[in-house]
């Protein structure tokens, strides 16, 4: 059984339709019309234990109205979300014993506490066992080094700090199921590596599935194996991060260097730019390889120095973006 499945989830909005003007304004008070604002739109996935999901798309594409669903703090409009086979409305209270959730800068500590205090009102309020609380902690401090700021109060520490706390507050009790939206926002390259390390060292030692939603690029290549895209409501793309690159963005491009400023062409490969003696071609994966083309160009013409570009993750999202 997959610890995610949704199914054909669905969120609509009603919203006051608004006329322009004193005239629409009056209306507006007459009739209340309203208008339907399509949320998410029939969206069926799942996910298995264990993997790392990255879940993106533009914003206003629904990607946090699901992971709100998801996580049971919305309900669908129809649809439904089963979280380890329990549906995430119906069965809210056991549900939410399975999640940890961290919202980007909305914390869940307090910040009239000190870091550890904050801890223990959590332990509290998911009835954790004193053990395992303490084991836990153990653990979280292997990985992010949570007892050089415990004793702090929470609004004294740093972004990273508090990211940090939140991490720790979310992975108290065990979740099955990590939900990170935009964990790494505002974080320096330090906090950036610290925050991906623990994920990465949670899902190898706890096993923790993790959705994941963020516009940092650099969060999706270092963690996350595959790819969920979604834009206006629609699942528009979902695979291994592999091959969503090869399917989507199918070729090289090969930057050589002349000895002069002469230039060929090939057969089996767009020559795209050519100034002095550089010359960039773009060649599908399939046709040829990287080598053939090289060793091709080679015996027409001597060749410098050769560079060869894989298409990268910005690519592919901005041409997945884009599909209609």
């Amino acid at each position: 059984m997959a610890v995610i499945q949704v199914e054909h989830l669905v969120k609509d909005y009603k919203i006051a339709k608004k006329g322009k003007g004193l005239k629409g304004a009056v209306k507006n008070l007459i009739t209340n019309e309203k208008q339907v604002i399509h949320a998410v739109r029939d969206l069926n996935f799942e996910i298995e234990k264990g993997e790392i999901v990255a879940f993106i798309g533009p914003n206003g594409a629904g990607k946090s109205t699901t992971v709100k669903m998801m996580s049971g703090i919305l309900t669908p409009t129809s649809g439904q979300v089963l979280i380890n086979g329990k549906n995430s409305q119906k069965n809210r209270k056991e549900v939410v014993q399975d999640l940890g959730v961290v919202f980007g800068q909305r914390s869940q500590l307090n910040w009239d506490l000190r870091l550890g205090e904050s801890f223990e009102l959590l332990r509290h309020i998911y009835q954790i066992d004193k053990k395992q609380y303490e084991e836990n902690l153990e653990i979280m401090n292997d990985i992010l080094g949570i007892n050089e700021i415990i004793n702090t109060p929470v609004r004294q520490l740093s972004l990273g700090q508090r990211m940090r706390g939140d991490l720790v507050a979310a992975m108290l009790h065990s979740p099955s199921v990590l939900f990170l939206d935009e964990p790494t926002i505002g974080l320096d390259v330090d906090g950036k590596y610290a925050i991906r390390k623990f994920i990465k060292e949670i899902n190898q030692v706890k096993g923790t599935t993790v959705i994941l939603t963020t516009h940092d690029l650099g969060d999706i290549q270092e963690l996350c194996e595959r790819l969920i895209i979604i834009n206006h409501g629609v699942l528009i793309e979902d695979g291994p991060l592999n091959e969503l690159i090869d399917r989507i963005a199918p070729y090289k491009n090969l930057i050589v260097e002349f000895y002069d400023e002469t230039c060929v062409k090939h057969p089996k490969a767009e020559l795209f730019f050519h100034e002095e003696n550089i010359g960039k071609y773009r060649f599908m994966k399939k046709d040829i390889t990287a080598a053939q083309l090289i060793q091709e160009i080679s015996e027409q013409i001597a060749i410098k120095d050769v560079t060869i570009e894989e298409a990268t993750i910005d690519d592919i999202i901005r041409i997945a973006y884009h599909k209609e």
